[in-house]
């Protein structure tokens, strides 16, 4: 099972404020953080988020095909993140929608680069689509 995600920043001041208004809609904060480093979730609550400066101290960089999902509860709240994500200077990797019957989700980057999505499943009762 996956733990957490840790994505490269050259700027974690910046990354972290990005970071800081997208876990916050999805209910969830800092849990750890240091001089280099600042993860968001919940203590034993499921997969978080990290963001740091690599330990090699050379240039972060995104990696070709990588990429982080954030988990959301409703079609509704994929909408409002992925619109929030872009407000905060993320930049469009594909809008909001559904994707096939039972998937839902936005694409996006953060202003380091690297690419995220933040997604849920639609149940096969309702088979809302958000749209």
């Amino acid at each position: 099972m996956l733990g957490y995600v840790t994505l490269g920043t050259n700027d974690l001041e910046k990354g972290a404020a990005f970071y800081d208004k997208l876990c916050g809609a999805l209910g969830v904060g800092r849990m750890m953080e240091s001089d280099t480093f600042i993860a968001w979730g919940k203590p034993n609550g499921g997969a978080g988020i990290g963001l740091t400066k690599p330990f090699d101290g050379k240039q972060a960089t995104v990696g070709n095909g990588v990429m982080a999902a954030l988990q959301a509860e409703s079609p509704a709240q994929v909408d409002e993140i992925y619109k929030l994500a872009i407000e905060l200077g993320a930049t469009d990797e594909g809008p909001a929608g559904a994707r096939g019957d039972w998937f839902y989700a936005g694409y996006f980057r953060d202003p380091d680069g690297n690419k995220l999505n933040v997604f849920c499943m639609l149940s096969p009762e309702s088979n809302e689509s958000g749209t």
